[in-house]
């Protein structure tokens, strides 16, 4: 992974992380939804985490939350 989309996948995360809360549900509950795991979701959601998720997961999870795919990229 490059190093300059570290700060970019921290504000992704971020961002579901907060969606989610807003519609009230656990990590378990959007990865149930999303078809992964829930490590899987907590690394998406980690400050750290610096691993990429695919463009298909990435449409899920905002269709689950309900907020299209530019609110979840833009900055936190």
């Amino acid at each position: 992974m490059k190093e300059e989309y570290t700060e970019r996948l921290r504000n992704l995360g971020m961002q579901i992380a907060r969606y989610r809360r807003k519609k009230g549900m656990t990590q378990m509950d959007l990865a149930k939804k999303a078809g992964i795991s829930r490590t899987h979701m907590s690394n998406i959601e980690a400050a750290g985490m610096n691993k990429g998720i695919s463009i298909e997961l990435l449409f899920c999870i905002a269709d689950i939350l309900e907020v299209s795919v530019e609110e979840l990229l833009k900055p936190f």
